[in-house]
């Protein structure tokens, strides 16, 4: 396999900025469609949904950086914790959409649907597992939890789970679209208990091959 250009390192920094702002795109423009009255039917509900759906994509696309670094050997490790804010960002611009927008701040009937309705139950857990990980996602924090940082953030995983399952339950008949994410974060958290075998076998692999490769083989 041909291995992509790599960018220049010195470009490094301004293209995580550039994913930033781009990530951001859907949000501002749609909040602007919505303002401005372009959106057709009930552009508070629509404006929800599609932070909620742009917060799961981005948890996949943070959960994609490891599998691709691995099977294809394409290091973009250093978008994962841009990728993560953005999950993360969404995912509050989803609640605060349905706390301000939607129920217009009736606490009383925000804490009644947490309590009576499942989705919104899971969807909040996978909210308040999530803000751990967007407090703890800087370098200080690395540096200060040691081992433990690895383990914390391994809360990806099950806050996927609960993002997929959050929307899977949100809508009244589960179609393609909720399938194809729900089987992505499947496969995603399947992919993590092979790896280790996976990268077992790789390591086995390329040792095997240095071995025929070696010079001494080679005149025998």
């Amino acid at each position: 396999m041909m291995p992509l250009p790599a960018l220049p390192k010195r470009y490094h920094p301004a293209s995580i900025w550039a994913l930033y702002a781009v990530g951001l795109l859907p949000a501002v423009w749609t909040f602007y469609l919505g303002a401005t009255g372009q959106l057709i039917g009930n552009p508070v509900k629509i404006f929800e949904h599609l932070l909620g759906e742009w917060a799961l994509r981005f948890l996949i696309l943070t959960l994609l950086i490891s599998p691709i670094r691995d099977v294809l050997g394409i290091n973009w490790v250093r978008y994962r914790r841009a990728l993560g804010l953005l999950a993360f960002w969404y995912v509050t611009m989803h609640f605060l959409a349905y706390m301000v927008l939607d129920k217009r701040l009736a606490i009383d009937v925000i804490v009644e649907d947490v309590f009576k309705r499942w989705f919104i139950t899971i969807g909040m857990a996978g909210f308040v597992l999530l803000i751990p990980l967007a407090l703890t996602s800087n370098r200080w924090s690395i540096r200060r939890l040691g081992p433990g940082w690895n383990k914390l953030h391994r809360l990806i995983y099950p806050i996927a789970a609960a993002g997929a399952l959050h929307y899977c339950l949100s809508v009244k008949v589960i179609g393609p679209e909720q399938l194809i994410y729900a089987g992505l974060v499947a496969l995603l958290i399947g992919w993590r208990l092979v790896r280790p075998r996976y990268m077992e076998w790789k390591r086995a692999a390329r040792a095997g091959g240095a071995r025929v490769g070696s010079p001494r083989q080679q005149t025998e």
